[in-house]
């Protein structure tokens, strides 16, 4: 895409109107910083330069819509964003009623969507305007997966309010239209992708883990399970047996699909699960409020001097209480990142206070840390390639939980050792 300077925002004194000038013409916004004036600037702006990056258009501006769809009585894109987002919470949830992780990448999808035309008229969305939210994507650095994702999301929200006739349903075939981004033929950034991790880096960062994080940690690197399986663990979802245990979630990806799920837990995981079962069997077996009792527990034995009559009284009952009942996929992931930053810490930055540390410095500890930090899916990776490795790829598709061994392919890095051996005789 081609870079042009992006026209200002301006105020047009004389009737205090926002104004835009985009190829020497003017386009008068509404009144001067309202959020609709701020909106239809956006929307003009990033649909001039969309128009510039593809092929000339006989139609003029502003003229994308159908003339046979009677714009002025279709809600706008706001009043369809907040109820689909209404329905997307009550319809995207686990088995306690909490929202999915869809429910996030919905409102992700939807964001620059609402920004750009968010006090349009919903039945006026067309080809153009989708390219021109795509392409507010691609400025803002995503890369080729997440924003073919994201504009399907997109169309997904008009079909469902088609589907209930809030806006007409000719509205949906030119959204269609519009192709997603091909590899290689876009220009756009490719994601790196999800490799496995080393074992070793693993074992490196264990020891500054809190104990709950660290055995989920060696639980998803025992039995490949999912990150959002082991956090919500508990003891009435065990079934202890000889000489396997059973898991089955109260919740997982495809419960929704009527599937079940059951993870097989060998000695080693059941020594791991084996420390953390609680008396009550209903609570959640990795829990915040434990690892930070025990902390409290942990400070309180080292202490040497008696503790003051204030600080008896400032000491609230139930230490840890007002930490979640289980880790989130958040907490748990920047608990690892903390146990790798401090297990690989930079040979001359880390000791720096972050207040002291130049622009090039942090650019150069953020670009270490990143390279040095693994995430709780690379896991589930290692754990699929070390037993397809071993036992083959059905074996990995079953204890990973697929229903199609083409999604084990994803998870499971090829064995290349085997390859080296086979060509270093025959090659």
């Amino acid at each position: 895409m081609t870079r042009r300077r992006i026209p200002a925002y301006r105020c047009y004194k004389p009737k205090n109107l926002g104004l835009v000038v985009l190829d020497g013409k003017q386009h008068y916004l509404g009144k001067y910083g309202t959020p609709e004036s701020i909106a239809e600037y956006n929307r003009l702006v990033q649909e001039w330069l969309t128009r510039a990056s593809t092929a000339p258009s006989t139609t003029p501006p502003g003229d994308q819509a159908s003339t046979t769809i009677d714009d002025a009585s279709s809600p706008l894109v706001n009043e369809i964003i907040v109820a689909f987002l209404k329905h997307a919470k009550a319809h995207y949830v686990r088995p306690d009623g909490s929202p999915t992780g869809e429910f996030e990448n919905l409102r992700s999808a939807i964001k620059p969507l609402r920004q750009l035309y968010g006090y349009a008229p919903a039945a006026s969305i067309g080809p153009l305007a989708l390219r021109a939210v795509r392409d507010r994507m691609i400025r803002d650095g995503l890369s080729r997966s997440t924003i073919n994702s994201r504009i399907n999301r997109i169309r997904r929200m008009f079909r469902w309010a088609a589907s209930l006739e809030l806006i007409p349903g000719s509205v949906i075939p030119p959204l269609e239209t519009v192709p997603g981004l091909q590899r290689g033929r876009s220009g756009v950034r490719e994601a790196a992708g999800i490799h496995p991790v080393p074992v070793e880096a693993v074992e490196a960062a264990l020891p500054f883990m809190p104990k709950p994080v660290a055995a989920m940690v060696r639980l998803q690197l025992l039995t490949g399970c999912r990150t959002g399986e082991v956090l919500i663990m508990r003891g009435a979802d065990l079934t202890e047996g000889d000489p396997v245990w059973s898991y089955r979630p109260s919740s997982h990806k495809n419960s929704w699909r009527g599937r079940e799920r059951v993870i097989v837990l060998g000695p080693q995981a059941q020594a791991v699960v084996r420390e953390f079962l609680k008396e009550d069997a209903s609570r959640y077996l990795f829990s915040p409020r434990d690892a930070v009792a025990e902390l409290h527990a942990a400070r309180d034995s080292r202490r040497r001097t008696k503790r003051t009559p204030s600080e008896q009284r400032e000491r609230r009952p139930g230490v840890g209480s007002r930490h979640a009942v289980h880790y989130d996929r958040r907490s748990y992931r920047q608990a690892i990142c903390r146990a790798c930053d401090r297990a690989f810490p930079h040979p001359t930055l880390s000791t720096i206070r972050p207040g002291r540390l130049t622009d090039d410095q942090r650019v150069e500890l953020k670009d270490w840390r990143a390279r040095h930090r693994w995430s709780p899916l690379q896991l589930r990776h290692t754990a699929a390639t070390r037993i397809r490795s071993r036992f083959g790829l059905e074996a990995a598709q079953i204890v990973l939980g697929h229903a199609k061994a083409d999604v084990t392919q994803v998870y499971a890095e090829r064995d290349l050792i085997k390859a080296q051996s086979v060509m270093a005789e025959i090659g």
